[in-house]
């Protein structure tokens, strides 16, 4: 099965995680699409000499392409606020019907609160882990068929309402 790995790729602090993050998807058996290696990075390229239009045009259609064709979809959302171009392949992928789900390790909001942006917290269907393995355990339940031992925010039992709604609004 494919899963997309949206996240930010500006530092190389992002970068290893995003590594990280594709090393356990694939320990899961899952096929990782991960933009960084598999499409390439804008600036470098860049850098390098190669034509600016010539180079995002080609990452905007990879990109867009591989959303299209993945089966399942994580949106890491740390940071401040998650990354924009992160945000439109999520958008991508809810609106195919991709099942998405979230990986927040950073507590930082804008406002104190827990939530994200609304439109993305009932895109992320799938609900959204704190934590990689909590991350993995959730996918493995997924691809097997039942529910996680805990909530998508970890805060108790599988048959408990979930803190992400699906979409529409209605709980998972």
């Amino acid at each position: 099965m494919r899963i997309y790995i949206a996240a930010p790729l500006f530092s190389q602090a992002e970068k290893e995680f995003n590594l990280t993050v594709d090393r356990v998807l694939r320990d899961l058996g899952l096929d990782t699409y991960l933009p960084q290696r598999d499409a390439g990075e804008a600036a470098p390229l860049i850098r390098a000499g190669a034509d600016e239009h010539t180079v995002r045009a080609r990452l905007f259609t990879a990109d867009c392409t591989a959303v299209g064709g993945c089966e399942l979809f994580v949106l890491i959302l740390d940071g401040r606020v998650p990354d924009e171009g992160a945000c439109f392949e999520l958008g991508l992928a809810y609106a195919a019907g991709k099942t998405c789900f979230g990986l927040q390790t950073d507590s930082r909001r804008f406002g104190g609160t827990d939530s994200n942006n609304l439109m993305i917290d009932y895109a992320l269907g799938g609900g959204i882990s704190r934590s990689l393995d909590e991350l993995t355990a959730t996918l493995a339940a997924h691809l097997h068929g039942r529910r996680p031992n805990t909530t998508a925010d970890g805060s108790g039992p599988a048959d408990s309402e979930p803190r992400t709604p699906t979409a529409g609004g209605q709980p998972a």
